[in-house]
Formats: C-alpha cells, sequence, structure tokens
C-alpha cells in the first residue's frame, strides 16, 4: 500500500503537465495572412509628341588642302642668276610673274644661229624657186611633151622649203628656250617650299619648289550611307552648282574660333576600303582673301565641318537621356507611356544632335506621351505614373 502512494505525484504531475499543453495548444494566438504589398507604380516625366520639321546639320571633320598642288620644275639648264623676293616658304605670287631668272647667255647666241639658218635656208628656196621657173620656160620653149619633175625641179623646191620650215622650227624652239630661263606660272599661288637658290646650277626636270593655286582650297569630308542620305548627295553624277550643300568651316586659333563657308561641289569616286565612309569634297574660293572670310584660312588646318542637310518631317526631340543606348555608338529607342500606364519601347532613327537635345524620327503618333526621364534606368512593360514636362 505504501508502496503505491510512492508512485502518486510523478503521475499527477504528468497528467498537469500534458493538460498545460494541450490548452496552451488551443489558446494559441492564429497568424493573420497579410497581402503582398503593391509597390507605388514609378513617377516619370513625359513630353506629348508633337511633330515639326527640322533641317539636318551633319557633323564632319578634315584637313584644308590646295584645290591645285604643283612640283615647279625647271625645263631648261642654266644656273640662277636672280630670284623673286617673294621667292620663299609661304610668300605669295600673281600669275606670269617672274619668279627665277637663268643665265640665258647661250640661248640668245641659240637664237641667232637659229635666225641665221632661216635666212640661208629661205635664201637657199629662193634660188631653187627661181631655177624652177626657168627649167618651166625652157620645157616650153623646146615644145616636149616628155618633161619629167626632176627636169622642173619640182624635188629640189620641195627640199627646200622643207629645209626653210625646218630652219623656223628651230629657231622657234630657241625662242621658246630662250622664254624659259624666265620661270613663273600661269595662275596665282603661294609658295609651300623652295629647292634652289642663287648661283645654284640647275638642270632639265630639277624640282625648284613646290606651289600652290591660292583660288580654291578644299576639305575632304568623311561621310556615313546615311548622312549622305540625309544630305540628299548624288553618287557618281556631277553636283549642279545651284544644288549644292553649304557648308560651315570652324576652328579653333590663338583661343578664338573662327568661321569660313563652303560649299560641296563634288563626291569622290570610291569608297574608303578601311572605313567604308564616302568622301564628299567641300570647296572654299579665294581662301586668303580677307574682304571674304575673316581669317586667311591656312593649308593643312583640321577644321570642324557643319553640313547643311534636307529638311525633314515629323521629327521629335527630347534630352539626350531619354535615348535608350543600345551600345555606346549606337541611340536607337525611346519609351513611350501607353493608355495603361505601361511602358512601351519604340524605335527611333536620330537625324540630329546637340549637347543637350536629340532630334529623331519613329514610329509616334502625335498626342503620345513621350517619356522624358532617363531612358537607362527604365524597363519595357513597368506600370508608371506620369506627369508633363
Amino acid at each position: 500500500m505504501l508502496h503505491r502512494h510512492r508512485f502518486i505525484p510523478p503521475l499527477l504531475i504528468i497528467l498537469v503537465s500534458v493538460v498545460i499543453i494541450i490548452v496552451l495548444y488551443l489558446l494559441k494566438p492564429t497568424a493573420k495572412v497579410r497581402p503582398e504589398p503593391v509597390p507605388n507604380p514609378l513617377l516619370v516625366k513625359v513630353t506629348e509628341a508633337s511633330p515639326h520639321s527640322r533641317q539636318v546639320n551633319i557633323q564632319s571633320q578634315g584637313a584644308v588642302a590646295p584645290r591645285r598642288e604643283i612640283n615647279l620644275v625647271a625645263e631648261v639648264s642654266g644656273r640662277v642668276i636672280s630670284v623673286a623676293d617673294n621667292f620663299v616658304n609661304g610668300g605669295f605670287f600673281s600669275a606670269n610673274e617672274p619668279l627665277i631668272r637663268l643665265d640665258d647667255r647661250d640661248y640668245r647666241y641659240a637664237l641667232v644661229t637659229a635666225e641665221a639658218q632661216v635666212a640661208e635656208r629661205e635664201k637657199t628656196q629662193a634660188i631653187e624657186r627661181g631655177q624652177a621657173r626657168q627649167a618651166k620656160r625652157e620645157w616650153r620653149d623646146l615644145d616636149n611633151d616628155e618633161a619629167n619633175n626632176l627636169f622642173l625641179r619640182k624635188p629640189q623646191v620641195a627640199a627646200a622649203k622643207a629645209h626653210v620650215l625646218a630652219a623656223i622650227a628651230q629657231r622657234d624652239q630657241a625662242t621658246l628656250n630662250l622664254a624659259r630661263t624666265n620661270i613663273s606660272l600661269p595662275f596665282s599661288g603661294r609658295v609651300r617650299s623652295t629647292s634652289v637658290d642663287i648661283g645654284q646650277y640647275v638642270s632639265p626636270n630639277t624640282v625648284i619648289a613646290v606651289v600652290y593655286d591660292r583660288a580654291l582650297a578644299e576639305v575632304r569630308l568623311p561621310l556615313t550611307n546615311e548622312e549622305i542620305a540625309l544630305i540628299g548627295l548624288p553618287l557618281g553624277s556631277a553636283i549642279d552648282t545651284s544644288n549644292q550643300p553649304e557648308v560651315t568651316l570652324s576652328a579653333v586659333i590663338a583661343g578664338q574660333r573662327h568661321q569660313w563657308q563652303a560649299h560641296i561641289t563634288r563626291t569622290e569616286a570610291s569608297v574608303d576600303t578601311g572605313t567604308r565612309f564616302h568622301f564628299a569634297v567641300a570647296e572654299v574660293i579665294e581662301p586668303f582673301n580677307t574682304a571674304i572670310h575673316s581669317l586667311p584660312l591656312v593649308m593643312g588646318l583640321f577644321v570642324d565641318a557643319q553640313i547643311a542637310g534636307r529638311s525633314i518631317d515629323h521629327v521629335f526631340s527630347v534630352p539626350k537621356k531619354a535615348v535608350l543606348r543600345e551600345n555606346m555608338l549606337q541611340e536607337n529607342s525611346v519609351f513611350i507611356v501607353d493608355d495603361n500606364h505601361l511602358l512601351q519601347r519604340r524605335p527611333m532613327r536620330v537625324i540630329d544632335k546637340d549637347d543637350r537635345k536629340i532630334w529623331f524620327t519613329g514610329d509616334i503618333k502625335t498626342g503620345e506621351k513621350i517619356v522624358v526621364s532617363d531612358a537607362n534606368v527604365l524597363t519595357d512593360g513597368v506600370r508608371v505614373t506620369s506627369t508633363i514636362e
């Protein structure tokens, strides 16, 4: 009996513990299921699409070069006995202005000899003509029908005439050689570099100087296929004078930007095989004339070129940040907000840009909301709220 009472307290403790556990389980609070939080729509700034027309300006660059540049060479030999004061690097010269004079004494002596030879040949020709007339009279007096050309001295007269013409040609050549001792050019230009000076002996084909025509300068401007189309340049045909695109050249000289006006006059005959660029040539009239230009346009100067292109319709504009960049070189899409307040990406074609804005064409309707916020943090299909900028 005593042994049975010893096990009652532990059983009681176990029973109480089980009851407490059951009660706690039944009385535990029920967890409330909360709905997933709905994120607030992203706020973007938009502008209503309003198309307009815009004249496209194409940017390019190039170096100024003379339209015509030649090596000035001696046509006869001789010692240089005088040079013009402007026969120096950078010197200007006029058409037919003597630049170099060679010793002409040998050529004057040769001219005198040639003139004497002409006189001698003309005398021989006169004798042969007289003898021919005499032979003709004798033939008539003999009343002989068998007289031949030799008897009538026709070959001798023809030979005498040919000798006169040869002597005249030699005299003209001597006159030309004498004139060539005074070296000049048929156009106004500028000296790029000189190779001879007083006292130097030159032979025929010796390069005396490198000179260029100062009437025209030109700039080769690289253009892509798309830029050629935006300007409206013909390929493989001449550009009519009335349709030559205007070009504004500019460069910074001594801390100030200067401008020169030019026109595209032609495109080159082939495409650069390395870059696939076309080259348009812009010409500047009288590049050193300060009555036309604010500053002379120096050969070799690297210039920026702004080419006036065609006027294009249905053009939109947005800030640069609103254009989504597919890569570092190409910008080809923008976002619009549709009627369901979702972002839609639309392809676009950039036609012009400056430091702040981009002008483009694309499949966008008038009145649609174009996003002008930073496009590079947006995603297609995201719900947004918008405000008009």
